[in-house]
């Protein structure tokens, strides 16, 4: 078990966005808890890789050698986005925090300070997520999306070599990054519902440092933990990995009794032709139960039968 006096180290993948993620937390753990941290930099199976992510299996390849990192001690707390993270809870891993959200919509980097509806039809979108590709189809823009991967200075980078005329990427990171003027449209989520969890951040350690995990836990935003609880539990009841054509988004709004939870999701086949879309509200602290209930009536519309994802043919 750690000692309050020890520095902490924190596991972080090697990207430029993940060790700016990594070091909003180690920040917050300084000002909040008082302790010295360290970033330790560990590779996984999704930052070695260039293969679709599908094609990796999806969910988990930028989290499992984290969390191997923290079961074997190397490190003390692991940082991962959150909407990487499967919904199956790790043995021996406590979800120890989840800090204030960022701003959780998608975002249009586009040649000419172009928007979706200005790119001409043909022009050529990036992006390395079913999600987003099923519903750019869905919108009918005449787009040809094509498969790409990489970082964030990648991905801008082929916009701006002429690769590709658009890319669509978290707005998060991007904010996070400290390059949002490169933005040139924010997406409504009535077009472009987000990845469970996008812009959250999840603070995981070892289920058995128990004042550890009591210490983290003054990290934790209620409102942003309500709100993922719910989007995840979308995800889980759909059985949906990270990989597939489904968007949720939560948010806490003020209702005649006092807060409560808006829940909206979309489960679309792949060439985003077919979707079942629903929302619904309930209680902030009924957030599982209402992504559950939420999904089993997608479920009831046939929204398993939607979200096979096939995995999209890769550019250079």
């Amino acid at each position: 078990m750690s000692t309050p006096s020890s520095v902490l180290r924190l596991g972080t993948r090697a990207s430029a966005l993940a060790t700016t993620q990594s070091g909003l937390v180690a920040d917050l753990i300084r000002e909040r808890l008082g302790r010295e941290v360290e970033l330790v930099e560990v590779s996984t199976e999704g930052d070695r890789s260039s293969a679709p992510l599908a094609s990796l299996g999806g969910t988990g390849v930028f989290v499992s050698a984290l969390r191997d990192a923290l079961l074997d001690g190397r490190v003390d707390v692991a940082v991962h986005s959150l909407k990487d993270l499967p919904t199956t809870p790790a043995e021996g891993i406590t979800l120890a925090a989840i800090p204030q959200r960022e701003d959780p919509r998608d975002v249009v980097v586009a040649r000419d300070g172009l928007t979706l509806g200005e790119l001409p039809v043909g022009s050529r979108l990036g992006t390395g997520s079913p999600r987003r590709a099923s519903q750019l189809e869905a919108l009918g823009l005449g787009l040809d999306i094509q498969d790409i991967r990489g970082n964030v200075d990648t991905r801008i980078r082929k916009v701006r070599d002429g690769d590709v005329d658009a890319v669509v990427l978290a707005r998060a990171g991007l904010a996070r990054l400290g390059r949002l003027d490169e933005v040139t449209e924010v997406l409504d989520p009535l077009q472009m519902l987000p990845a469970p969890g996008q812009g959250a951040l999840a603070v995981e350690c070892r289920s058995g440092d128990t004042d550890l995990v009591a210490a983290l836990a003054q990290l934790d935003d209620a409102a942003t933990r309500a709100a993922v609880t719910a989007e995840r539990a979308v995800l889980s009841t759909l059985e949906a990995g990270c990989s597939a054509p489904l968007g949720a988004l939560a948010d806490v709004v003020e209702g005649e009794d006092g807060e409560e939870l808006w829940l909206r999701a979309v489960a679309l086949s792949a060439d985003g032709g077919l979707s079942v879309r629903m929302s619904t509200t309930g209680p902030v602290t009924e957030a599982e139960s209402l992504g559950t209930r939420l999904a089993s009536s997608m479920l009831d519309e046939g929204a398993a039968d939607l979200m096979e994802a096939p995995v999209r043919k890769q550019h250079a």
